[in-house]
């Protein structure tokens, strides 16, 4: 088994390796690493702007650039949080907790050089991962029917809703209005138009596009409009600076070994966000340092062990995503967004259904490090120039590609006005402090959900037992009670924490 995971692989790198796809990997790295530095403009960003491109591409290098995008933006990240005390994406703000008192003792340098390594080896770990987790997922794929494909997105979902940053409510809140966005549109098995008040351009659905663009592009650019300020004036680095020495190394290995576990194991998880994996890594390497009064003052532990459990989550990521069909978080859930329109469907079939685009993409992943760390070397000062961009100028442009894509979808004015619309909505969600990201997880599982539940109770004659009477059904919808439970005691838990602190201040 395991050597027919490396002929596959091999046959991977065939793939990866032809120039038609090794370019759209190398503009997919290049443009994560870009959008990484830049603060505000996220992953998730970048991917909305360049979905629309897909839609021209064959599906392997449309899926090997939407991959570079996030990984790629995970390494750009990284410069402006030790640089210049700027967590440009939240998995990189723990990251600024040791990162930018190294670089003013001088050794910003030193931090990167160690965050290349440890983004480099934990990447490599979670691609490995992916090679051996493989065969298991392929011998179990014929297992799978409607019942068992419903239950384990319904999982997905529910993590995704009640894991979400703030209030399990109100992540579970914006959960049930993807969900209803994802029903707009004719109905598949009846041809009859649901919810779409009208509107003839609604009958095929709302555009994943728009749906994106509107949420995460368009939003982002109102929460930041008013922001005037420049930074990163006054950064010089070159190459002989980020060469770290051996006691460095031999001080960030083992905090770079941990933190590449504890992202490996929190990337097979849904709905567990890379911010989360990033702060328990940097928590639990804390807790067993002999000396913690280090870190939060230049320790090179605090950057190695946060940056390695992002990188090794964000490969790992792509296992539950790609071959069980629920993505870890919203980026994931916009591939998967992407694989639907090229008509592949994820799911335990996948990787022997499309070999190609899987072994392909797993070896494009090693491609992809090593042109972001071929890239990083001589590019770091063009990075941090672009990080002295006015806000005013960088958001404007972001919003005219942002019309632009939308518009090249359908050639229609009518997807730029869902942009608009989506990007009021997402903001007025913000400003109430309601997560967005849920919004795209329900609308992308929505339809696949409705789909497999009519498709199991059409096989069962409409009995619901076949959710529980099938063991793997079973299992994960166990699963699913025990997640609500969870969630149901530490909210009640709060509440009590809460009740007893009031008490206290009236006694006092």
């Amino acid at each position: 088994m395991i050597g027919q995971s490396l002929m596959d692989l091999w046959s991977g790198f065939g793939v990866a390796l032809q120039p038609h796809n090794l370019m759209w990997s190398f503009v997919g790295v290049l443009i994560g690493n870009l959008i990484g530095v830049l603060p505000g403009m996220g992953a998730l960003s970048a991917i909305s702007m360049l979905l629309p491109i897909t839609y021209s591409l064959h599906p392997i290098p449309a899926i090997l650039m939407l991959a570079g995008i996030f990984y790629g933006s995970q390494y750009g990240g990284a410069i402006g949080a030790i640089l210049l005390n700027l967590p440009c994406h939240p998995p990189h703000a723990v990251t600024c907790l040791d990162g930018y008192p190294l670089t003013r003792q001088g050794k910003g340098g030193t931090a990167l050089g160690i965050t290349m390594i440890a983004s480099f080896f934990a990447a490599s770990f979670g691609i490995v991962v992916m090679i051996f987790a493989s065969p298991l997922l392929v011998s179990v794929a014929f297992k799978f029917g409607p019942t068992e494909i419903f239950s384990i997105m319904l999982l997905g979902l529910l993590c995704g809703g009640t894991m979400s940053k703030g209030s399990p409510l109100k992540g579970v809140a914006m959960t049930i209005v993807g969900l209803l966005i994802g029903l707009v549109g004719t109905d598949v098995n009846t041809g009859t138009p649901r919810f779409t008040m009208g509107l003839l351009e609604l009958s095929d659905k709302v555009e994943l596009v728009a749906l994106a663009l509107g949420l995460f592009g368009v939003t982002e650019f109102l929460r930041s409009v008013n922001r005037m300020e420049i930074v990163g004036s006054g950064v010089k680095l070159g190459f002989r600076d980020m060469r770290p020495s051996k006691a460095e190394l031999k001080q960030a290995f083992f905090p770079m070994v941990r933190g590449t576990l504890i992202g490996t194991l929190f990337g097979a998880m849904p709905g567990t966000g890379p911010t989360i994996t990033t702060f328990i890594a940097y928590a639990f390497e804390r807790k067993i340092s002999k000396t913690p009064e280090r870190f939060g003052h230049g320790a090179i532990e605090g950057v190695a062990s946060p940056e390695a459990a992002s990188h090794s989550k964000t490969q790992v990521d792509f296992i539950p995503t790609m071959s069980l069909g629920i993505p870890g978080d919203a980026v994931m859930a916009l591939i998967l967004g992407a694989l639907l329109i090229q008509g592949i469907q994820p799911g335990p079939q996948l990787i022997t259904e499309h070999a190609d685009l899987f072994w392909g993409l797993i070896a494009s992943f090693w491609v992809g490090n090593v042109l972001l760390l071929v890239l990083n070397i001589p590019l770091i000062g063009v990075w941090v120039k672009l990080l002295q961009v006015p806000y005013r100028y960088l958001f404007p442009a972001a919003l005219f590609f942002i019309a632009v894509g939308v518009y090249s979808t359908n050639n229609s004015l009518f997807g730029v006005g869902e942009v608009l619309v989506f990007g009021l909505v997402g903001a007025l969600f913000v400003a109430l402090d309601f997560p967005v990201s849920p919004i795209l997880l329900g609308y992308v599982l929505g339809p696949m959900i409705e789909e497999n539940f009519r498709r199991a109770l059409l096989l069962s004659r409409g009995d619901m037992m076949v959710f529980i009477d099938r063991p793997i059904s079973a299992s994960f919808i166990g699963i699913c009670s025990l997640v609500v439970l969870g969630q149901l005691f530490f909210a009640g838990r709060a509440a009590l924490r809460r009740r007893q602190a009031l008490r206290l201040l009236a006694a006092g």
